[in-house]
Parts: structure tokens; C-alpha cells; sequence
């Protein structure tokens, strides 16, 4: 089996830290690798669970009752809505009002 390509690239590059380095700071990097591949998980899980907490406190009930107020107010003021996002239809109802979104 002949290497080609990537392999000649990784090969490389371990020659180049195996002279760098030395024998003896290999297993130094290596933890140090591990130590901060376990830290990034334990921040991506943190993160996760934050996410998930605000996602389960948002309250769908309220928040339907916001976009149905906006949507009447649209309709009130003028403001067309089919087609738009939320966002476009309350920056446009903000400068209906006089007041910047």
C-alpha cells in the first residue's frame, strides 16, 4: 500500500513536532491536547443545558399573544404583512409609531 497524499502531509507534520519537541515533550503535548479537548466538551455541554433552560422557560403562550398584537397593530396601522418576517413588520410598525426599532 503506497501513502499518498494527506498521509505524506500528517507524516510530516509529526516529524516536524518529533524534532521540535523531542521525545520527551510529546506526552506533555498530548495531555495538554486532551486537557483542552475536555474542556471545550465540558463548555459545549454547559452551553447546551443554557440553551435548553431557555428554551424550556420560553412561554409559547405569551409569546403568540405578542406576534397576534403586532399583527394587529400592523393591520391597523397600514402595515403590510404577508410575506414578511416578524422582525420587517415590527420595524415597520416602530417607524409607523414615530419611534426607532
Amino acid at each position: 500500500m503506497a501513502i499518498v497524499g494527506i498521509e505524506w502531509i500528517i507524516i510530516i507534520v509529526l516529524i516536524v513536532i518529533f524534532l521540535i519537541w523531542g521525545p520527551s515533550k510529546i506526552p506533555e503535548l498530548a495531555r495538554a491536547f486532551g486537557k483542552a479537548k475536555k474542556e471545550f466538551q465540558k463548555a459545549v455541554k454547559e452551553a447546551e443545558e443554557i440553551k435548553e433552560e431557555a428554551i424550556s422557560t420560553i412561554d409559547v403562550q405569551e409569546l403568540k399573544k405578542d406576534v397576534d398584537m403586532l399583527m394587529e397593530v400592523a393591520k391597523k396601522l397600514g402595515v403590510p404583512t404577508e410575506g414578511r418576517t416578524k422582525a420587517e413588520i415590527y420595524n415597520d410598525v416602530m417607524a409607523k409609531l414615530g419611534k426607532s426599532a
